[in-house]
């Protein structure tokens, strides 16, 4: 019986060694998972050289030079509408006009009141003038409080004539306001009411654009902002008409870049062409070429952010970061710095035009780093 029990907790031995070497191998055959390195998100841009504008094209939308949505400065129905969509006006016309029965009472009414004043004026007059001959002879027969009052009224009645004056101006210009006129020479593009309609004041009645010009926008990056000054030859082609090439002028460069793309606007100013005509809201794309020469490129460099280059502490060198665009990896190589501009730093050695480079956070970087690239693009 003894011997029976002693082969049981043998053969339990046994078991339970057997059962913890396949656990043990299990455990073994178990591979720890490679861990993915973080591919880190980098904003980047290409650089340019400023001769080859010509080569890139930058889009906007065609814009009138002037251009107003026109409203009553009172309220009433109307009683002229006479423009339609499409009407070409001249400056000065009368494009809509307001009941002006009401305005004309007003006006009645305030002069009825003005010649009442001038009648109380010169009474007041008379009287004080009395009073004052009457004590230049006799001080006894009046006296200085009896002046006093003639003057107070004959100021008052100058007073209520200023203010019945400025009560007549007000009912003209109200009822000259009934008149709605066109500001400048141009075309009518939206009517927003009907005739006989009760119109409110400010609440626009009609759109009037002058197209005898047009503009356009276009927004360029930081590399080239600087050198816009020198674009010649600007040349803007609108999609409906892909083989006109319109003549351009730059108007306004703006001061202030976008917050998002980094790019600043740039106003063109551009008369109609004769063969065909330009609307507002036609899409285009300009090109244009620089004055600066290849010499001038060489000598001043090209432009990059602040924020590309970097220094390491322990060494006297300027860096940017190169980004292959293949590979989406970044290489470090020295550069040597010219003149600051006013949106960043001439680069006049080290780096050639269309090369990708990192231009935030660098210090984050590491030679042969995986990044993905966030571009700042022109358009």
């Amino acid at each position: 019986m003894f011997g029976r029990r002693t082969n049981v907790v043998r053969n339990y031995a046994v078991f339970f060694i057997g059962l913890t070497s396949v656990l043990l191998l299990s455990a073994c055959d178990k591979v720890e998972p490679e861990k993915k390195e973080v591919i880190r998100p980098v904003r980047a841009m290409q650089v340019a050289d400023i001769t080859q504008f010509r080569q890139r094209q930058f889009p906007g939308i065609a814009k009138a030079t002037q251009e107003v949505d026109l409203a009553f400065r009172v309220s009433g129905p109307l009683t002229e509408f006479p423009v339609n969509v499409g009407d070409e006006i001249s400056k000065g016309e009368v494009v809509a006009r307001i009941d002006p029965r009401d305005f004309q009472v007003q006006v009645n009414n305030a002069r009825g009141q003005l010649d009442r004043a001038k009648a109380n004026l010169k009474r007041a007059e008379a009287e004080y003038d009395r009073e004052m001959k009457i004590l230049s002879k006799d001080a006894g027969a009046t006296s200085q409080a009896a002046v006093d009052r003639k003057e107070a009224s004959r100021d008052q009645a100058r007073a209520e004539i200023t203010s019945v004056q400025a009560t007549l101006t007000s009912a003209t210009d109200s009822l000259n306001y009934t008149y709605l006129r066109a500001p400048f020479d141009g075309i009518v593009v939206s009517t927003y009411v009907e005739n006989f309609e009760d119109v409110l004041a400010k609440k626009p009645i009609v759109r009037i654009v002058d197209d005898s010009s047009i503009e356009m926008i276009i927004n360029l990056p930081e590399s080239l902002i600087s050198e816009v000054s020198q674009a010649i030859n600007i040349e803007v082609v609108f999609d409906p008409f892909p083989t006109v090439k319109v003549l351009a002028e730059i108007k306004e460069i703006g001061t202030e870049a976008s917050k998002s793309t980094r790019t600043y606007p740039v106003t063109l100013f551009m008369a109609q062409p004769s063969e065909v005509k330009i609307l507002p809201g036609m899409a285009g794309k300009a090109t244009g070429e620089s004055s600066a020469s290849k010499e001038t490129q060489i000598t001043t460099g090209i432009q990059v952010p602040l924020t590309a280059i970097f220094s390491p502490d322990d060494i006297d060198k300027t860096y940017v970061w190169i980004i292959d665009k293949e590979s989406k990896q970044v290489t470090k190589r020295e550069v040597s710095t010219g003149s600051l501009k006013d949106s960043g730093i001439m680069v006049t050695q080290g780096l050639n035009a269309g090369e990708w480079i990192a231009i935030a956070g660098v210090h984050y970087l590491r030679e042969g780093m995986d990044i993905k690239i966030l571009e700042e693009r022109a358009e």
